[in-house]
């Protein structure tokens, strides 16, 4: 890691890619405030109380081979308390549940035929030995998959997957998505692990959190959780960079001064929070097209299935069956099973602001309907997490259209996931991606070291 001189650095964002950003500054060196609108740390890795339980707002899940996980965890000394275990793979499709948790099972897949599997096999086998991601942004992805695996197939499982996650953007996608979807399941082979599991903490990841705040508290990070950012602007005067906030419900506004700021929020908010960035960077910053996420956590009295992760192919209200304690034991929910029920939409999505009680009664009618022993006599706890920007859409050509890291402005440089070209949104690739830019940061402030200014407000 590259140190440069202690500067004031302000990490706006206190999710995981600005955590690790923080740690990485600090052990640097750096003087590091962090800035977290909401309550509490962790952004999407965030806990809530569920009923009588205190756990991930949104499923979460760690694999052998997210070895930038680990490393952090271990670094936190938390890596010994991770349970590992075998999960198994459900399909709902034509209204029927089916086991696809091994070879065998998927040769019996009712759904499609023989030369259908054959295909789905060397589409997946294919897609996990390809090197070159950037070519296949030149590519959609129904073109890639159908080229592959087949009409029947493509229409049959894969758009049923693709509308799951991506709703009617799926259009718009290029192979680069699913590559990166394969990739990351296949990455215990690539690291010479005989075979994937997943694991979780003990305590979830608001356990994490707290260690994680903690340990930045102890290397000298400002942590300022409830705190909205409203303005980062570049000083006409001194030549700093601003923090503007409210800090009374009056509007009275508190101004701090920082030689550099990294912004890791989504890309649209980005935008309308830094002043001075040219008409081309705020092009690329509202170009990028975002999934949002309406997600129910469920307490149940009794599991549903065995299944981790049930994917589905039929229409129903919700994309997905993330069954948890197959994989978290239920002693750790005081004996509740917890179901996340999610459902990918577009950002701009009416979804996201239908009510909890329309939400809430249409998830449950569609458990009804693939369960046929769920009551709702079984359910304890019922909460629903909406999320407007979650996901970036690898689009065609995504990486040569992204917006710079370091801006125009000097000084201000914005860092979030949409800036993994070539993996998925999941909590090891996004520490995997401060990681691996924390370097340059520190090599770009360098450039411009600016004398230090007396601090404006507390």
């Amino acid at each position: 890691m590259t140190v440069s001189s202690s500067q004031r650095w302000a990490i706006v964002g206190g999710g995981m890619l600005g955590l690790t950003l923080a740690h990485r500054l600090a052990q640097a060196g750096q003087q590091v405030t962090l800035y977290e609108a909401a309550p509490e740390l962790g952004g999407l890795a965030s806990a809530w109380q569920l009923g009588d339980i205190a756990w991930d707002r949104h499923y979460h899940v760690t694999l052998l081979s997210d070895l930038r996980m680990r490393g952090i965890l271990q670094e936190l000394g938390l890596e010994q308390d991770m349970q590992w275990e075998i999960t198994k793979t459900g399909v709902y499709a034509d209204g029927r549940l089916y086991s696809v948790s091994n070879a065998i099972e998927f040769l019996k897949f009712p759904p499609l035929g023989l030369l259908d599997k054959i295909r789905l096999a060397i589409t997946i086998l294919y897609g996990a030995r390809i090197n070159n991601w950037r070519r296949l942004e030149q590519i959609p992805v129904t073109q890639w998959l159908g080229r592959w695996s087949g009409k029947r197939t493509l229409n049959k499982f894969w758009k049923p997957l693709l509308r799951a996650k991506l709703g009617d953007n799926y259009c718009i996608a290029s192979a680069a998505f699913i590559w990166a979807t394969i990739a990351r399941l296949y990455a215990a082979r690539r690291n010479g692990l005989k075979e994937e599991r997943f694991g979780y903490l003990k305590g979830g990841y608001r356990r994490l959190l707290d260690v994680f705040g903690n340990r930045l508290k102890a290397e000298g990070v400002e942590i300022l959780t409830g705190v909205r950012v409203e303005q980062i602007r570049r000083s006409q005067t001194a030549g700093q960079m601003q923090i503007v906030r409210s800090s009374t419900p009056q509007g009275q506004q508190v101004v701090r001064d920082f030689d550099q700021v990294v912004v890791t929020t989504a890309a649209p908010i980005a935008a309308k929070l830094c002043h001075g960035l040219s008409q081309d960077e705020l092009a690329r910053l509202y170009n990028i097209q975002y999934q949002g996420i309406v997600c129910a956590s469920l307490l149940l009295k009794r599991p549903l299935s065995s299944y981790y992760v049930t994917n589905i192919t039929d229409d129903a209200p919700f994309t997905g069956v993330i069954e948890m304690t197959t994989l978290v034991d239920p002693a750790e929910l005081n004996g509740h099973h917890l179901i996340y029920l999610p459902k990918y939409v577009p950002a701009e999505d009416d979804t996201l602001n239908l009510s909890d009680e329309f939400i809430k009664e249409e998830f449950l009618k569609g458990l009804e309907a693939m369960y046929p022993d769920f009551t709702r006599e079984q359910v304890s706890a019922f909460q629903i997490s909406r999320v407007k920007y979650v996901m970036a859409l690898s689009t065609l050509n995504y990486s040569t259209q992204l917006p710079p890291i370091h801006t125009s402005v000097p000084g201000l440089h914005i860092l979030n996931s949409a800036h993994i070209v070539n993996g998925t949104l999941n909590v090891n690739d996004t520490i995997q991606l401060a990681e691996q830019h924390i370097d340059a940061l520190l090599a770009e402030a360098s450039k411009n070291t600016q004398p230090q200014l007396s601090q404006i407000g507390q």
